[in-house]
């Protein structure tokens, strides 16, 4: 009886805090109550029993997308832009969003029964895979291709935000400087956050392995911390140029590379994991995928190089 009241107050939050930023006057509610969406809608896939996909929602749709969507207006508001969408530009959005709910409602309710057989087969290549969590087990082992293509596509799209830039920006650092008043809010989670985030990112990537976690989870929460300490004024945002940060970049998809070379070479085939050594591999390749996905995503928010921006950091 509990949960079943747990479910429906939550169900009703879900609907009032969507309804609050669409529906809400001012773009700085609205992006609050779109990160306390995002975390609501974390804690029902948790309730689901889909702890991985709670995982993401939680540290993309409310932690990343929400810094993201602040770093926005404050952009918005230093360049005299900030607006009210008005009555029309909010029911737009009503209406495109009940849109999209009503057809994924449809989309679900038309797919077939589930395939047992499926599930069956992962149930028994999994001993083979040598790491116990399904998820992690079918990125990084049953259809590796894809992943290794996906971290790629994550940095193309990165080096196509740096083109955006002026010609005359690129030598400058990324984005716009930050100042955050000393002692405050910002400045104090500053530096007591991303110390915590450093630890709990190396646990999921860590736990992902046999357990709920992974890669995008552990480099989602990482960048969330970088961007939170620059935000804090604490460390400047790097120059395009910096090797450290460069080599941080394309980490991820070289160990995924130089793994799948070492395959074809010693065991036959490109990306070949024997059930001996898979766990290891796929460790080494979670490790650089977590450092490239923090750095691409902190730089993706960051934005390209400005030409506003000094040396000088916020106090």
């Amino acid at each position: 009886m509990m949960a079943l009241a747990f479910d429906v107050v939550l169900a009703a939050l879900l609907i009032l805090a969507a309804l609050a930023a669409v529906a809400g006057r001012g773009l700085f509610r609205a992006v609050i109550f779109f990160i306390v969406y995002g975390v609501l809608v974390a804690l029902a896939w948790a309730r689901l029993g889909a702890v991985d996909v709670a995982l993401a929602e939680a540290a993309i749709g409310a932690g990343l997308t929400g810094v993201l969507l602040l770093a926005a207006h404050g952009r918005l508001r230093r360049e005299g832009l900030e607006a009210d969408p008005g009555a029309g530009g909010q029911g737009f959005a009503a209406i495109g969003g009940a849109g999209v709910a009503l057809a994924l409602g449809w989309a679900w309710f038309a797919l077939p029964e589930p395939a047992t057989a499926t599930r069956a087969a992962l149930d028994s290549a999994l001993p083979d895979a040598g790491v116990g969590n399904p998820v992690t087990a079918v990125l990084l082992n049953f259809r590796s291709f894809d992943t290794l293509l996906e971290s790629i596509v994550l940095l193309a799209a990165l080096v196509a935000l740096w083109m955006l830039a002026r010609d005359g920006a690129w030598g400058e650092r990324l984005g716009l400087p930050q100042h955050a008043r000393p002692g405050g809010v910002l400045a104090s989670f500053g530096r007591v956050l991303p110390p915590l985030g450093l630890l709990f990112g190396a646990f999921l990537v860590w736990s992902g392995a046999d357990d709920n976690g992974g890669a995008f989870q552990g480099g989602t929460v990482l960048a969330a911390s970088l961007l939170l300490a620059m935000m804090a004024g604490l460390y400047l945002p790097p120059r395009i140029g910096e090797r450290l940060w460069q080599s941080a970049l394309v980490l991820g998809p070289v160990v995924f590379i130089a793994c799948g070379l070492v395959g074809a070479l010693v065991w036959g085939g490109f990306l070949v994991l024997p059930p001996a050594y898979a766990k290891g591999v796929i460790l080494a390749i979670e490790t650089g995928l977590t450092i490239s996905i923090a750095a691409t995503l902190a730089l993706l928010v960051i934005g390209p190089p400005e030409q506003a921006h000094n040396s000088g950091g916020a106090a």
